[in-house]
C-alpha cells in the first residue's frame, strides 16, 4: 500500500493524467449541459 501511494504521488506522466481527466470531465460536463437543456425545455 505504501509503494502504491508513493507511485500515485509522483507525477510520472502528466499527459496521461491530463487525458484521464479529459475522459472523466468531458462526459460529466456533457451530462450537466444536457440535463440543464432538458430542464429549460420542461420548465421554460
Amino acid at each position: 500500500m505504501n509503494a502504491r501511494s508513493n507511485a500515485a504521488t509522483v507525477p510520472t506522466n502528466k499527459a496521461l493524467l491530463a487525458v484521464f481527466w479529459i475522459y472523466v470531465l468531458v462526459p460529466l460536463a456533457w451530462g450537466v449541459v444536457n440535463t440543464l437543456a432538458q430542464a429549460i425545455k420542461l420548465f421554460g
